[in-house]
């Protein structure tokens, strides 16, 4: 394996960390601006990274993009516990979709900050710069296709959580008993969508139109 396969790699991990675990933080950050303190004293707002890991989302699902040559690299962490009990009697249905979208918007804005300063590290000239190349290359990947993943509406994805809080604001009582109804292999439909070639290409389009957007 050459030099600049292995920075690829550690570039990429942590890239992928960065932006697992920030998305998680936020989570829990936003529900304990809600007056929820689940994640707090559960010690999930830390950014150490060995509270965080989920054994299939940080490392099962990643190893087998990389090692079967996938064309980007995504995963999870381990949910942020959140009491959403607390967080809509704090705040209503609204503060509930905040909390759901918190992640999301963490992971769209680290994005385009990276893709904005992306041009300043476009020459590299040794190990060092060229790390960094890749590390801001894949922050940007990793980012956009972890938002677009997390606003895929099944369970236990965010996107589910803003369909289901706005589907309760709003009545739509079918809407909530489907989701209260399929929430259980909401896991199971993930992974057989994530491995049927063809069908998670079309629903990770989305990330190249942003992908077109925020970088030159």
């Amino acid at each position: 394996m050459s030099e600049i396969e292995i920075i690829k790699i550690i570039a990429s991990i942590l890239a992928l960390m960065v932006a697992i675990i920030g998305h998680e933080i936020m989570h829990g950050y936003i529900a304990y601006k809600y007056g929820d303190p689940t994640a707090k004293l559960a010690g999930r707002l830390s950014i150490n990274p060995l509270v965080h890991i989920d054994p299939v989302g940080t490392i099962l699902v990643p190893a087998i993009l990389y090692i079967t040559n996938a064309p980007f690299l995504f995963g999870w962490a381990k949910p942020v516990p959140v009491n959403m009990d607390i967080v809509i009697k704090n705040g209503g249905y609204k503060a509930a979709i905040a909390v759901a979208l918190a992640g999301v918007t963490y992971n769209l804005l680290l994005a385009v900050f990276f893709a904005t300063i992306l041009p300043l590290f476009s020459q590299p000239t040794d190990l060092l710069s060229a790390f960094l190349v890749l590390f801001v290359v894949q922050s940007i990947l990793i980012n956009v296709i972890l938002a677009v993943f997390n606003l895929w509406p099944i369970p236990p994805l965010d996107g589910s959580q803003v369909v289901y809080y706005i589907a309760k604001s709003l009545r739509w009582d079918k809407v909530v008993e489907l989701y209260e109804k399929i929430y259980p292999y909401g896991m199971l439909i993930l992974m057989i969508i994530l491995f049927i070639p063809g069908l998670s290409n079309i629903l990770f389009a989305p990330a190249e139109w942003i992908l077109n957007i925020i970088l030159p």
